[in-house]
């Protein structure tokens, strides 16, 4: 399984796949500030970044990151993740090399208990519901 940061050009070849992790991840998060259509523009206009995992072609999960300067840290918040970034260790770790290789000091995202309880796996702490991995 190989993770990529998908260009936004070739977004919509793939959405349909990218989608089918995306939506569970919002219905489940409960996030009211945007859907998945207002997801797929922020991408598409570049102001958020896609990666997916990949294995032969077929997209095995998809995560959406903002990056964020701060004073002493540049913040890849994670606005929506679904599929193999969270529960597969390779596959976490090949994301945090790419986000690292893009500037990214710390991970952020937001995760309901059960789900913060599978980042702790993969090394984030928990800071109240906000996740976090140092880089």
């Amino acid at each position: 399984m190989k993770v990529i940061h998908l260009n936004a050009t070739y977004i919509h070849q793939h959405w349909d796949a990218i989608a089918e992790y995306l939506q569970p991840a919002l219905d489940l998060s409960g996030v009211e500030e945007f859907n998945l259509d207002q997801l797929k523009v922020f991408i598409t206009n570049k102001q958020w970044i896609l990666f997916v995992a990949e294995n032969e072609g077929k997209i095995f999960g998809a995560a959406v990151v903002s990056l964020s300067p701060y004073p002493n840290d540049l913040i890849a918040f994670v606005t929506a993740i679904g599929g193999k970034f969270v529960s597969d260790r390779q596959v976490s770790d090949q994301f945090k090399s790419l986000l690292k290789g893009m500037g990214a000091t710390k991970i952020q995202g937001y995760a309901r208990e059960s789900v913060a309880r599978l980042w702790k796996r993969i090394g984030f702490e928990n800071k109240q519901i906000l996740v976090e991995y140092r880089l």
